[in-house]
């Protein structure tokens, strides 16, 4: 008798089917992305851990290092930029760093020095100022050649030196 209400209970409409359809739950964590409006306007400093899409106004500084910054086609960016990705498809006046990649597209254009490890700038795009780019194996042995500087004591006469100390 239990069996044959476990059965019934199990076709309910309010009951758990086992053999139902269950959605797969995303583990992935969800891009997250703030969005600043076209009629937005924002004057001071912007730091955050999530990538930002401004299609707006701002005026200041923008710091997002390890995030995408994109400013739109309605955007103008008068701000210097520090993140690890920037697109730029509207108008941006101020220094942009970039730890990966910048990239100009068509409608865009940029006044301001360029540092990053990466550029692409599109046919129709406006560049005006200074591009630096580096690599990242540059900055890397860069860093090595510190360390071996200063913890590195020279305790010994290179061979040329003892050489020409012996002969005289």
């Amino acid at each position: 008798m239990l069996q044959s209400s476990d059965k019934n209970s199990q076709n309910t409409p309010y009951s758990s089917n086992p053999n139902s359809f269950t959605p797969a739950k995303n583990t992935a964590a969800p891009t997250e992305q703030a969005t600043i409006g076209r009629t937005l306007v924002i004057k001071g400093e912007i730091s955050g851990s999530e990538s930002l899409y401004v299609d707006g106004k701002i005026e200041g500084t923008i710091n997002l290092a390890e995030n995408r910054v994109t400013v739109g086609r309605n955007g103008v960016v008068t701000a210097n930029i520090s993140a690890r990705e920037v697109v730029i498809m509207g108008k941006v006046t101020g220094n942009v760093q970039c730890s990966d990649r910048l990239d100009i597209r068509s409608e865009g254009s940029l006044a301001g020095d360029v540092t990053t490890m990466r550029i692409s700038v599109e046919d129709g795009a406006i560049l005006k100022g200074s591009v630096q780019v580096r690599t990242a194996d540059n900055k890397h042995d860069k860093h090595q050649q510190n360390q071996q500087k200063q913890v590195t004591p020279i305790t010994e006469q290179p061979k040329a030196a003892a050489a020409a100390a012996g002969q005289a």
